[in-house]
C-alpha cells in the first residue's frame, strides 16, 4: 500500500470514528449501480466520468440531431427552409456514416445488415408484432 492510500485510509477511519458518515443521504438504501459490463474495464472510469458530466458519445449526438432535423423537415412549409434543413440533414448523416465507418461499424456487416429492413419496418409501424 502506498503512502497516499495509507493516508486516505487513516482519514476515512477518523471520519468514521467522528460519525461524519452517519447521516449521509441514502443511508440504508441499496446503491444504484450502472451496468457497465459492456464497457472494457480500462474504459469504465472514464465512461462514468463522462456520463456523470452529461457528455454523450459523438454518434449519439449526431443521431439525435438527425432525428430532430427529420422532425423539422416533416413539418416544414417553406421550400427554402425545406432545402436548408434537408442539406443540414444530409451533412449530419454523412458525418454519422463517416464516424461509423471510422469505428468499424459498417452497416453492411454483422447483425445490423441482416435485420436492418425489419428494424426499419417495425419502427415505422409496418412490421408484424
Amino acid at each position: 500500500m502506498g503512502w497516499l492510500s495509507w493516508l486516505a485510509e487513516k482519514k476515512i477511519d477518523e471520519a468514521v470514528k467522528n460519525g461524519e458518515f452517519d447521516d449521509l443521504p441514502g443511508k440504508g438504501k441499496p446503491i444504484e449501480l450502472d451496468d457497465v459490463s459492456g464497457v472494457p474495464e480500462e474504459l469504465r472510469v472514464s465512461y462514468r466520468i463522462l456520463k456523470n458530466a452529461g457528455m454523450l458519445p459523438q454518434e449519439v449526438v449526431l443521431r439525435k440531431e438527425c432525428l430532430e432535423l427529420e422532425d423539422l423537415l416533416a413539418v416544414c412549409r417553406s421550400e427554402v427552409e425545406r432545402k436548408e434543413i434537408g442539406d443540414r440533414l444530409k451533412a449530419q448523416r454523412l458525418k454519422l456514416r463517416m464516424l461509423e465507418e471510422e469505428r468499424g461499424w459498417n452497416a453492411r456487416d454483422g447483425a445490423y445488415s441482416e435485420y436492418a429492413d425489419r428494424i426499419k419496418e417495425r419502427l415505422n409501424g409496418e412490421g408484424k408484432d
